[in-house]
């Protein structure tokens, strides 16, 4: 088992000098913490795996390919892997877990065993 705390994790994110702080990293899934002040800009990029990302605190919006939705404290959102997102209108700075998990055929290849990508 492996047991964090979050205002440790908020401590070392903020240590760190980076917006992001990658705290677990497992064949089938990566946790960090992401934090954007409020009236600040997302710089974030789609990325290769799907993405959840749970609101710990604050308040903005965030907009997925093309459909905008507030969040807040206890809003969780799911982001497909490719998809174009950001936060943005942060009026309260947010700060969120975010889980990362490998996509459907990641997953496949490691219930089957495979470390090999497909052809």
């Amino acid at each position: 088992m492996r047991l964090f705390e979050l205002s440790d994790l908020l401590e070392r994110r903020q240590d760190s000098g980076s917006l992001y702080l990658e705290f677990l990293n497992v064949s089938s899934m990566r946790l960090g913490i992401y934090e954007l002040a409020a009236g600040s800009v997302d710089p974030q990029q789609p990325h290769t795996e799907d993405e959840a990302y749970c609101v710990i605190s604050g308040r903005g919006s965030i907009r997925v390919g093309d459909e905008d939705r507030a969040v807040e404290r206890g809003s969780v959102v799911f982001v497909e892997a490719g998809v174009e997102h950001r936060f943005h209108s942060i009026t309260e700075d947010l700060t969120l877990l975010v889980v990362f998990a490998p996509t459907g055929e990641s997953e496949s290849q490691l219930r089957s065993g495979s470390t090999e990508s497909s052809r």
